[in-house]
């Protein structure tokens, strides 16, 4: 039974779910002492919970409602697939349409080096696909052992055990056992925090330079690739000094290492191109995906596979045992395609880019004066606002998080939805955010700020 045709109030709904899901990233005992918010519907870049709430939500559920919510086009899309063809899979030589035409799209709108792709549900199993992807790749060339991965700490490649061994979060690797052998982590270009009095140029410079460090240190016949994300998403937004992709790339071909771009944030316009890697001129080998690519309307994920890449494979590979069983989904396929369409035709991209996209950034540089704010950051529709105990020091607060805490609680009280990453705050609304729309949201953001100051004194 669909949950609109049933009739629960929504102290019955909380505690059904308190009984039965287990949820993700979530600190269950203190979840079940208050109870969950309850979404049950959305529109455009609002969502409401089961008590009639309205949020603005500046996070894009997570990161990935860049065409907004309620477009219905999306829904028809489906139940016509639904019909013609629920499912089937990709494996042992077989293809659906949607598949085929979402591939051919994709060829379209990323870098001119990308012409093949390989599909998933999520860019997780994405960056999963990734692990085996380069490590296949130099075992084809008789290179066996050079299977390591470097990456970064504070980075966020997914939450599967190779995707959150790849990421670079001390709180995931303490449950489980990570990383997995032959993953490396170097310093990530955290300017505010560990700039260290050098200049943006001189540190993005700098932190690129571990990457050489680290491959000197275990071998440059050992290392199959670097990952990145353009811009760290979860680990803070935080935004690489103009310098930084440069010298990284200068490395990777150096040395001839793989260059992976993690796009599953900053693709599908997120930073005002269609992927972040063409906002900071990186020429990477493989690309992951996943989020804007369906806008969240259809779990998806992919890897784009550049042409001297997936060349190899085709000349010297055999099979390649790996794949999901949803890889290819007819269904994700198909909406993620007419999504892609969408923001072609309608050119949402462009036109966030000419209208909203620096009235975003300066109007949330506008609440650089608060008396919590140390630093705001962000490119695009990516943004970042770092709370401190005293902005001339940069001193955080002795409880480390409760800013961060204190502040989404408010928003969340003042109709906002925003994200807390330690005593940061993160914003990341749809692309088809107006400009009275944003007004909306700093203005909530402030009111919100003032709240967790007065809670944090």
């Amino acid at each position: 039974m669909l949950a609109q045709e049933r009739s629960y109030n929504t102290a019955e709904l909380q505690a059904l779910d308190r009984k039965h899901h287990f949820h993700p990233f979530t600190d269950h005992k203190e979840m079940n002492k208050k109870g969950t918010r309850v979404i049950a519907g959305a529109e455009n870049v609002y969502i409401y919970d089961t008590d009639g709430n309205k949020y603005l939500d500046a996070m894009s559920g997570l990161w990935c409602v860049n065409i907004g919510y309620g477009r219905t086009e999306l829904a028809e899309v489906a139940k016509l697939q639904m019909e013609q063809l629920p499912y089937y899979n990709s494996f042992f030589q077989t293809a659906q349409l949607p598949a085929i035409e979402l591939a051919e799209m994709l060829a379209e709108v990323t870098p001119p080096q990308f012409n093949r792709v390989f599909f998933g549900c999520s860019g997780s199993d994405g960056n999963d696909t990734v692990v085996r992807l380069v490590r296949y790749y130099w075992q084809l060339q008789g290179q066996e052992n050079r299977n390591i991965i470097i990456s970064r700490h504070n980075a966020y490649h997914g939450s599967t055990l190779a995707g959150a061994s790849l990421g670079g979060m001390q709180a995931m690797h303490a449950q489980g056992g990570m990383p997995i052998p032959n993953i490396e982590h170097i310093e990530q270009p955290y300017h505010y925090r560990e700039g260290g009095g050098l200049s943006k140029h001189d540190f993005g410079i700098k932190a690129a330079q571990a990457l050489e460090e680290r491959i000197l240190k275990v071998g440059a016949d050992r290392v199959a690739a670097f990952i990145g994300e353009p811009i760290q998403g979860a680990g803070g937004v935080i935004v690489p000094p103009a310098s930084y992709w440069p010298e990284i790339q200068r490395i990777c071909k150096k040395y001839d290492i793989l260059l992976v771009a993690d796009e599953v944030i900053c693709g599908f316009g997120r930073t005002g191109n269609w992927f972040g890697s063409e906002t900071f001129g990186i020429e990477a080998d493989i690309m992951t995906m996943a989020k804007g690519l369906s806008s969240g309307y259809q779990p998806i994920g992919a890897v784009m596979i550049a042409d001297r890449v997936a060349e190899l494979l085709d000349e010297k590979g055999e099979e390649f045992s790996h794949g999901y069983t949803y890889s290819g989904h007819p269904v994700a396929c198909a909406v993620a395609l007419k999504n892609l369409q969408i923001m072609r035709d309608e050119r949402i991209i462009e036109n966030a880019r000419a209208e909203t996209m620096d009235y975003l950034q300066n109007q949330i540089r506008s609440l650089s004066d608060h008396a919590l704010i140390g630093e705001i950051r962000g490119i695009g529709f990516l943004g970042a606002i770092e709370l401190v105990a005293n902005k001339e020091t940069r001193d955080t607060f002795d409880d480390k998080g409760s800013a961060g805490i204190a502040c989404r609680d408010a928003c969340s009280e003042n109709g906002l939805i925003m994200r807390a990453v330690g005593d940061t705050m993160i914003l990341c609304p749809p692309l088809v955010i107006t400009r009275p729309q944003i007004d909306e949201m700093v203005s909530k953001i402030r009111q919100s700020l003032d709240t967790a100051e007065r809670t944090l004194v």
